[in-house]
C-alpha cells in the first residue's frame, strides 16, 4: 500500500480516497484530480502483494477469485496493482485486459473458481496519467449525455437519445485503441470518433501519429458543418503540417488533408493552395481516385470563392478521373438545380451512391431529389423520397423542416399531390402537435381537395370538430385563411349563417380583402346596413373589381338607394363589360323604377350579348314585348 500511495502522489492526477469499509472485491478507490481540483471520477483498484519469484519471462503471476474480477468489471478502467517484494516493483494489469485474454483464450473461464493474472507492466506515472485522462473524459462525456437527456422535453427525449453517437469504451492499450480508430474511420463513423476524441487522445497522446485518424474524422465533420470543436480542426492543421516531410506520410495526402482542414475552417484561399499542392505530388498521377477527390474539393473552394467557372471545371475533371465519385455528382447536381436545369440535376443525383454509414449524406441527396422531382411535376416520385426521409427524421433535425417546406410549396399544385400532402401533414402534426404552420397546412390542403371535388369522407358538420382542434393551435396571424376556406365550404352548401360566422372570424382576424366574402354573406342574409360599409371599403380599397361593385349595388338597391345602386352597377360594367349578371340586374333596377325604355335598351343588349345565359331566357319569357 505504501508503494502504491507513493506512486499516486508522484502522478499528481489521483488521490487515494481510502479503503472500502467492507471489502467485497475492491481494496480502494482512487479519485482523479484535475488541476488540483477533485472531480468525483473514480477508479476501483484491487491491491496485491507477493514474494513469489518472477516467471521466466519476467512477468508476475497472481491468482484471484473469478468473483473478484466480476466485481471490478462493474466499474470502468478498474485495475489490479501488485507489489513484488523482492524486486520492489509495482505492477499493473487492467481488468479489461484480463477479460480480453481469457475471452480470446477459448477456455470456459466463467466456470473457474480462480483466475491467474499475469503482471507484465510496471505501474508508471505515465500509465496513471493515461488512466486519469480516460476516466476524467469518460465521466465528463457520461455527465454531458445525461444532462442533454434531462434538458430535452419529455416528448423529445427519444430524439436526444437516438441522435447521440454511441459511447465507445476506449481501452488503455494504445495498439487496441489505434485498431478501433482505424475500423471506425473505415466505417465512416466520424461522429463516433469525435464523441470519443479526448479518450483516444488520453491513450495515444496528442502528437501520436495514430491521432491523425481522430483529426481526420473531426475535419470531415467540419467540412459537413457538423463539428462542434473548431479548436480541434485548428490543432489538426498544426498536427498535419508537422508531418510534412516525415517518413510514413504521403505528401499529397498530407496537403489534401490540410486543405480539408482549411476548408472546414472556411479559409478557402489556404484550402485552394493546399489542394493545388496535393495535385503536384507525382504519386497523385498514379492514384486517379485520390486525384478525383482533390479536384472535387478544389472545385468546392473555387465555388465558395465565387469562381463558378473554375469550380465546374474541377468537378468535371473529378468525374473524368472517377466517374462514380458521389461528391462530384452531388456538386454538379446542386449547380444545375440552382440554374433550374432540373433534368440535368436529377441525372447527377441518380448517380450518387455513398458508402456505408453515410446515411446523413444519402438523406441529403434524397432531400434534393424530392425538390427536383416536384419541380419536374413528378409529385408521386417526390413523395416517395419524402416518405423515406421522414422515416429517418429521428436521426437528423433538418428532415422534418425541409420536407415541410417542400410540401407547403408543392403540396397543393395538383389533386394527386394534395392527396399525399394531406397524409404528410397528418403525420407531421402527430410529430409536432403544437406547430402552427403544420396545422394550417393540413386544413388548407383539406380545403383544396374539397374545392377540387375530392371526397374527404366527412360532411361539413362532421369536419367542424376536427377544424376546431387544429385551428386552436394555429397562430392568430395565420388563422384567417383557414376560416375563410371553411366559410366557402358552408357557402357551397347554402348554409349562409355558418358562412357568415366563418367569414366574420376571418375578417376580424385580418380584415382587408376578407371583407368581400363577409359582405356577400350579409347580403344573402338581408343584413344590408351592415354589409354596405364593408363592401364599399372592398370596392374602393381592397378589391376594386366588378364583383365588389355588384355586391355594393345589391346592398344599395335593397336599402332603397336607387341612384347609388345604378352607379355601382355601371362601375361594375366599366370594369368588366362582359359581366352578364351586372347587366341584367341593371336592366332590372330600371324596370323596378318604371324606366321601361332604359330597361328595354339594356335587356336587349344583354340578351344579344349573352343569349345562353339563364337570365336571358327569363327576360325572353317574361318580357318578350321589350325585346
Amino acid at each position: 500500500m505504501v508503494a502504491f500511495e507513493k506512486r499516486l502522489q508522484e502522478s499528481g492526477v489521483f488521490i487515494h480516497q481510502g479503503p472500502d469499509r467492507k471489502d467485497y472485491g475492491t481494496d480502494c478507490q482512487i479519485e482523479v484530480v484535475d488541476n488540483g481540483a477533485v472531480t468525483n471520477a473514480r477508479v476501483h483498484v484491487q491491491l496485491k502483494g507477493t514474494e513469489k519469484a518472477l516467471n521466466a519471462d519476467d512477468s508476475l503471476s497472481v491468482e484471484v477469485r473469478r468473483t473478484n474480477l466480476n466485481y471490478l468489471l462493474m466499474q470502468d478502467y478498474s485495475f489490479y496493482a501488485c507489489y513484488h517484494v523482492p524486486s520492489g516493483s509495482l505492477r499493473f494489469c487492467s481488468v479489461a485486459n484480463i477479460l480480453r485474454e481469457y475471452e480470446h483464450g477459448g477456455n470456459a473461464w466463467t466456470d473457474q473458481e480462480t483466475l491467474t493474472v499475469s503482471f507484465t507492466e510496471e505501474l508508471t506515472v505515465e500509465r496513471l496519467q493515461q488512466i486519469a485522462g480516460l476516466v476524467r473524459t469518460g465521466a465528463k462525456t457520461s455527465r454531458d449525455r445525461r444532462i442533454q437527456q434531462w434538458r430535452a422535453p419529455p416528448e423529445d427525449a427519444s430524439k436526444a437519445i437516438l441522435r447521440a453517437p454511441p459511447d465507445v469504451h476506449v481501452p488503455e492499450n494504445p495498439a487496441v485503441a489505434k485498431q478501433i480508430l482505424h475500423q471506425l474511420l473505415e466505417k465512416g463513423a466520424d461522429d463516433v470518433i469525435s464523441a470519443s476524441f479526448e479518450k483516444f487522445e488520453a491513450v495515444l497522446g496528442a502528437g501520436n501519429d495514430a491521432m491523425a485518424i481522430a483529426y481526420m474524422a473531426e475535419i470531415n465533420l467540419g467540412m459537413a458543418g457538423q463539428s462542434q470543436f473548431r479548436e480541434r480542426i485548428e490543432a489538426a492543421v498544426t498536427f498535419f503540417q508537422s508531418k510534412v516531410g516525415k517518413h510514413g506520410f504521403q505528401p499529397g495526402g498530407l496537403h489534401y488533408t490540410i486543405g480539408n482542414a482549411f476548408s472546414a475552417l472556411r479559409d478557402e484561399d489556404q484550402a485552394k493552395l493546399s489542394y493545388e499542392a496535393a495535385l503536384t505530388d507525382p504519386e497523385a498521377d498514379d492514384a486517379p481516385e485520390f486525384a478525383a477527390q482533390v479536384h472535387k474539393n478544389l472545385g468546392t473552394s473555387f465555388e465558395r470563392l465565387g469562381d463558378q467557372e473554375q469550380a465546374i471545371e474541377h468537378y468535371r475533371k473529378a468525374l473524368q478521373l472517377n466517374p462514380d465519385l458521389p461528391e462530384a455528382h452531388n456538386a454538379l447536381a446542386n449547380y444545375y438545380i440552382r440554374l433550374g436545369r432540373f433534368e440535368e440535376g436529377l441525372a447527377h443525383l441518380d448517380r450518387i451512391v455513398f458508402a456505408e454509414r453515410s446515411q446523413g449524406k444519402t438523406s441529403a441527396v434524397m432531400g434534393w431529389r424530392a425538390n427536383v422531382l416536384f419541380n419536374l411535376r413528378d409529385g408521386r416520385a417526390a413523395f416517395r423520397e419524402i416518405n423515406t426521409l421522414v422515416a429517418q427524421a429521428d436521426s437528423a433535425e433538418w428532415i422534418w423542416p425541409w420536407c415541410a417546406r417542400l410540401v407547403a410549396s408543392f403540396g397543393r399544385m395538383t389533386t394527386e399531390n394534395a392527396t399525399q400532402a394531406l397524409a404528410f401533414w397528418q403525420r407531421y402534426v402527430r410529430a409536432y402537435p403544437n406547430h402552427s404552420a403544420g396545422r394550417r397546412e393540413l386544413l388548407l390542403t383539406t380545403f383544396f381537395l374539397l374545392a377540387e371535388g375530392h371526397d374527404i369522407g366527412k360532411t361539413y358538420a362532421e369536419f367542424l370538430d376536427e377544424f376546431d382542434r387544429h385551428i386552436a393551435h394555429v397562430d392568430v396571424e395565420d388563422a384567417a385563411l383557414p376560416w375563410d376556406r371553411l366559410g366557402h365550404w358552408a357557402q357551397d352548401e347554402g348554409n349562409w349563417e355558418e358562412a357568415e360566422r366563418c367569414f366574420r372570424k376571418a375578417y376580424e382576424l385580418e380584415g382587408g380583402h376578407y371583407g368581400y366574402c363577409l359582405g356577400t354573406a350579409l347580403n344573402f342574409l338581408g343584413k344590408y346596413e351592415e354589409s354596405l360599409p364593408i363592401l364599399l371599403s372592398q370596392a374602393k380599397l381592397h378589391q376594386p373589381d366588378a364583383m365588389s361593385w355588384l355586391q355594393v349595388a345589391v346592398a344599395h338597391q335593397n336599402l332603397g338607394n336607387t341612384l347609388e345602386a345604378i352607379q355601382a352597377y355601371e362601375k361594375a360594367l366599366v370594369l368588366d363589360p362582359n359581366y352578364a349578371l351586372a347587366m341584367f340586374d341593371l336592366g332590372g333596377i330600371y324596370w323596378n323604377t318604371g324606366n321601361v325604355e332604359e330597361a328595354s335598351r339594356i335587356w336587349k343588349a344583354a340578351v344579344a350579348r349573352f343569349p345562353g345565359h339563364e337570365l336571358a331566357a327569363k327576360v325572353r319569357q317574361e318580357f318578350p314585348h321589350l325585346l
